[in-house]
């Protein structure tokens, strides 16, 4: 089953601070990107991580939702995630909502992939993260400046596909 793209963002920032990579919301926004390209080609369902679509932006490939929810830390490192809050508009009253968050939400079979992408890409900054997605077709084909195009993930998949 797909997961929100926020718990598998919660999941990568936790796993990165457990092996001591740095993550900020720049390499976040990336490695969410790769963990849906693997879903997508690379597993026997191709079916995505999660359902949320991802954006061309100018620093590459951006999931919304999760860029506002981690936008405060700015460039620094993002530390782990103990809980989080969800605000539901009910009835036009906003309510909130407190969770704590466990990393077993998602099950052993996904985390195991989702460390294997976090650990491919350890050694990579954030800018060359930036560079190397730009230097590929799905972004460069959904990129206008100023523009939030969507990325399809027919073409992530395509894409990583052809150039496994």
């Amino acid at each position: 089953r797909m997961h929100s793209a926020l718990d598998v963002a919660r999941y990568i920032i936790n796993y990165s601070n457990k092996k001591d990579y740095h993550i900020s919301n720049l390499k976040l926004q990336k490695l969410l990107y790769f963990t849906q390209a693997y879903y997508l080609a690379f597993t026997d369902s191709h079916k995505p991580c999660f359902p949320e679509r991802i954006e061309a932006w100018n620093f590459g490939p951006v999931v919304p939702e999760v860029y506002h929810e981690f936008k405060f830390y700015g460039a620094n490192h993002i530390p782990p995630v103990r809980d989080y809050y969800e605000y539901e508009d009910d009835r036009n009253i906003w309510s909130v909502k407190k969770n704590s968050y466990s990393d077993h939400s998602l099950p052993k079979k996904d985390r195991k992939i989702i460390e294997e992408v976090v650990d491919e890409f350890a050694d990579y900054s954030a800018s060359d993260l930036v560079t190397l997605t730009h230097d590929q077709k799905p972004w460069q084909d959904a990129y206008e400046p100023h523009m939030r195009n969507k990325i399809s993930k027919r073409s992530i998949r395509e894409y990583f596909e052809a150039n496994e």
